[in-house]
């Protein structure tokens, strides 16, 4: 193999203003998504992106491709809160504080679930990468407050994403803390003591 093939098939590096207008589709995107949801128009974001309506669909062909790229940044987002919080604060405080976040992350998706569960292609493997960087982080959380005994044992990750997310999930005339107020019930419920 030549110096050139080797060089023709290395994967390429995106620009920085390709790099720099990702970033900003996925920040208004995000923007957008929490305040008029999934089926906001593609105008709306790119003109909170500063970026037209060509360069959008050159990073994210489909609709799916952009709700699936802000979906899995949220999640790295919420994963990589988990040992700030745990180096900040005792043990059950770190996990109520990072339940209110994961809380605050579910109850924001207006038409995310509607989307997710649509069957498009594009969200094969959102779920499994979900449980994938929120278990670990939530374990490690549940772990080490298990540990200084205040919370009780036995609590799955799993079973407690899933509980969060059942109680966040976005219902049309619900107050806007109500899935924050349910998760704090929750959390009361797994302390240890009186």
């Amino acid at each position: 193999m030549s110096d050139d093939t080797a060089v023709s098939n290395a994967p390429r590096r995106k620009r920085t203003d390709a790099r720099r207008n990702v970033e900003s589709l996925l920040d208004a995107a995000k923007t957008v998504f929490a305040t008029s949801g999934v089926d906001a128009p593609a105008k709306e974001i790119t003109d909170l992106a500063g970026v037209g309506v060509g360069t959008l669909y050159r990073h994210f062909p489909q609709r799916a491709h952009l709700i699936k790229a802000v979906l899995e940044r949220e999640i790295d987002a919420c994963a990589d809160a988990a040992p700030v919080l745990a180096a900040a604060h005792p043990p059950g405080v770190a996990l109520v504080k990072w339940l209110d976040r994961l809380a605050t992350f579910v109850a924001t998706k207006r038409g995310f679930a509607t989307a997710l569960h649509s069957g498009d292609p594009a969200f094969d493997g959102l779920s499994a990468y979900l449980l994938e960087k929120l278990g670990p982080a939530l374990g490690g959380l549940l772990d080490t407050a298990t540990a200084a005994g205040e919370v009780r044992a036995a609590v799955s990750p799993k079973d407690l994403l899933y509980a969060v997310a059942k109680l966040c999930a976005p219902l049309p005339d619900e107050a806007p803390d109500y899935g924050r107020r349910m998760v704090a019930l929750l959390a009361e419920g797994l302390r240890t003591g009186p």
